[in-house]
């Protein structure tokens, strides 16, 4: 997720837990090969406590995509994934993520330079089709068990879907019946009920989570318990089926990753909180005040301030509150 998934949250992630592999921003292959293209470069920079990552890459050249996964080696991710899945215009446009699923036979040359060029782990991230009249995820998922991809992964809605609509499980189901290397589940789950009900129903290896960890970051480790406490162990959650964090949880979780954000100086660091705030205030009562402080704040200091000054009053009350109501039962 380009301009969500950089370094700071994908160790924001990790140091969460219950994320098995984390992936990078998707990323410009022609980028890669210009010496000169700083987003590429950024979106590819990585610390050594994000294994196992891999890198994601879209373009329609097999050879510039080639050289792209050569680098991508070479800089020591552990797997590289070709983009088949995003529906942006502009990226569609020129050929590049959901726009190739209107051209198989490109589609092939790509997958064969690539595999050809690296022995990491080569995936692929693709949608069901171009829209409900061309329907080719399983066609698509053979092809690339062929050509040596080590695993596939549906977002399961047509590129003319967008994120609209309802995610077609059963295309993940169909896919699975059809190879026999691991298939990754995505689309529409929000919850660790959702992950585990379509492994469920699709008998897919593994779920991929995209834009519900923004405003979950706990999702990954609530699927991890959830999953042990239908297998009948306590997964850490005691008699519940999953940790749902308190206020102080998510209070500790906002200034933890604000401060990463600080600490990492990224000069973009007040943007990244502002879009964030919204995410990661969903559900706190008196969220909307916070925001509009945060949306008003100059510096990222300044944005970290507000977020502690108005936790430690909410927490402050709280405390108050209870206090309060165990003298009455005195």
């Amino acid at each position: 997720m380009a301009g969500v998934t950089d370094t700071v949250f994908r160790r924001f992630i990790r140091n969460l837990g219950g994320c098995g592999l984390i992936m990078t921003e998707f990323t410009s292959a022609d980028g890669v090969l210009r010496a000169k293209d700083k987003k590429a470069k950024r979106y590819l920079h990585f610390y050594e406590d994000e294994h196992p990552i891999s890198a994601q890459l879209f373009g329609s050249d097999p050879k510039v995509m080639a050289e792209a996964a050569r680098i991508v080696e070479d800089l020591g991710f552990d797997l590289v994934d070709l983009n088949l899945g995003c529906p942006a215009k502009k990226v569609v446009k020129c050929n590049g993520g959901s726009g190739l699923l209107r051209d198989l036979p490109a589609i092939s040359e790509i997958f064969k330079a690539v595999r050809a060029a690296v022995t990491i782990p080569f995936t692929v991230k693709f949608r069901a089709g171009w829209n409900d009249e061309n329907i080719i995820c399983v066609e698509l998922a053979k092809m690339a068990e062929d050509c040596g991809l080590c695993a596939v992964a549906l977002h399961a809605r047509t590129r003319e879907q967008g994120y609209s609509g309802q995610a077609r499980w059963d295309w993940v189901a169909a896919v699975k019946q059809a190879v026999k290397i691991p298939v990754i589940g995505n689309g529409d789950i929000r919850t660790p009920e959702d992950a585990c009900a379509m492994v469920a129903q699709t008998a897919c290896d593994a779920v991929m989570i995209g834009r519900t960890a923004p405003a979950n970051p706990w999702i990954f480790r609530q699927i991890e318990q959830y999953s042990e406490w239908i297998r009948g162990g306590s997964g850490g959650a005691s008699d519940r089926a999953y940790e749902v964090p308190s206020e102080a949880d998510r209070y500790e979780m906002i200034r933890t990753y604000f401060a990463m954000l600080i600490e990492e100086e990224l000069p973009d660091a007040p943007g990244k909180m502002k879009q964030f705030a919204s995410w990661f205030t969903h559900g706190v009562a008196g969220g909307a005040a916070l925001r509009k402080g945060i949306y008003e704040s100059k510096s990222a200091s300044e944005i970290l301030e507000r977020v502690e000054t108005f936790f430690e009053e909410r927490l402050q009350l709280c405390s108050v509150g209870m206090d309060s109501r165990s003298q009455q039962m005195l």
